[in-house]
């Protein structure tokens, strides 16, 4: 077990802005989807799992990214809580759930609380995680847990930083599949970070080994036509909200251009990216172009567009994530705000399936 007193509280990284290349401070734009619309639900709709009261779902789960959980920072704990339990509200037996990447800092007390804070609130018992640029960020703090990018990487490989995060997450690679009640949930993550080349910055590295393995991976099942659910923390550029300057370096994804050709041959492929923080009420939270790609938010902090081709903080209590419900003939995809306990009702979307 991690001794969370390692440092005292002062000491925690609380730098006000994160590397350059891609980082939030702490922390063509797309086509918009044709044939995929908005449900008319109210912001004050009962909850996910009957707003559909004629049917049930064969599957429900889930999706959040950017928890941003560290060991020194109350708040990042405080919005990880109050999502599981807002979750948990709205129905407390879903099939998984999905942490999309940014789960901490790293940081084995990070580890340590994140686990702690799941022994103590109400999750299912099947949870997936990805691995995010923030993961590798044990390398920007030094052997007194200070931030210190003068003495980067700090004694850190990449490779640490990978074992770290696969301990945790139970997984033998950063990237794997697994099926959920005969649905195919694929999982992709970054392979390297700073260490290897200075220019990879905060985007996703996904080697030839990796994009084979999606190539062969993606054909198990896909001749039925159900929904193929795929995971990135990084999103594919110039497609969901944010993806179209900042953090994303005009590629978030190094490989981006591989990785975007091989999806477009599964149109039933839902693509779900974090990273970017952008909140959800925003028209590109849900994009198509021969595959769905959908922008979850931020749990510990959303940001919006500043209306001058910039970003912004949105609100300081703001918290948002998805909640996923698969049917025979669709998926609805259901923005939720944690902080205010409703659905967003710009992000209430139906993706059909056509088989």
């Amino acid at each position: 077990m991690i001794t969370l007193s390692i440092l005292p509280v002062s000491a925690g990284p609380k730098q006000e802005h994160g590397p350059t290349g891609g980082s939030k401070a702490l922390e063509n734009p797309g086509a918009a989807a044709k044939g995929y619309h908005e449900s008319k639900h109210t912001a004050s709709e009962s909850n996910g799992s009957n707003s559909t009261k004629s049917e049930t779902p064969l599957l429900t789960f889930p999706v959040i990214s950017d928890i941003h959980v560290q060991w020194w920072y109350d708040t990042s704990q405080m919005k990880f809580m109050n999502a599981l339990n807002d979750l948990y509200s709205i129905n407390p037996n879903p099939d998984t759930m999905v942490i999309n990447g940014d789960l901490g800092d790293g940081m084995p007390a990070d580890y340590a609380k994140l686990t702690e804070l799941l022994n103590t609130n109400p999750h299912p018992k099947k949870m997936f995680y990805t691995m995010g640029n923030h993961e590798y960020y044990k390398a920007w703090h030094d052997a007194d847990g200070w931030w210190n990018s003068d003495t980067f990487p700090n004694g850190e490989t990449e490779q640490d930083s990978i074992n770290r995060f696969l301990q945790f997450a139970g997984e033998k690679k950063v990237y794997y599949d697994q099926f959920v009640k005969g649905y195919h949930f694929i999982f992709l993550g970054s392979e390297y970070y700073r260490q290897s080349d200075w220019n990879n910055l905060e985007d996703a590295y996904l080697s030839e080994e990796q994009l084979n393995w999606l190539k062969e991976t993606l054909k198990k099942g896909a001749e039925d036509g159900k929904p193929i659910f795929v995971f990135l923390h990084q999103p594919i550029p110039y497609t969901v909200s944010g993806t179209s300057f900042c953090c994303t370096n005009n590629r978030a994804v190094i490989q981006h251009e591989e990785l975007k050709s091989i999806l477009s041959g599964y149109p039933q492929v839902i693509f779900f990216s974090g990273h970017t923080h952008w909140e959800l009420k925003l028209p590109l939270t849900l994009v198509h172009d021969k595959f769905t790609m959908v922008n979850s938010s931020s749990v510990v902090q959303p940001w919006t567009d500043d209306g001058n081709g910039g970003e912004m903080l949105a609100g300081p209590d703001d918290s948002e994530g998805l909640y996923v419900e698969v049917y025979k003939d669709k998926v609805k995809i259901k923005g939720r705000d944690f902080y205010r306990k409703q659905w967003v009702p710009e992000a209430q979307f139906t993706v059909p399936v056509n088989k």
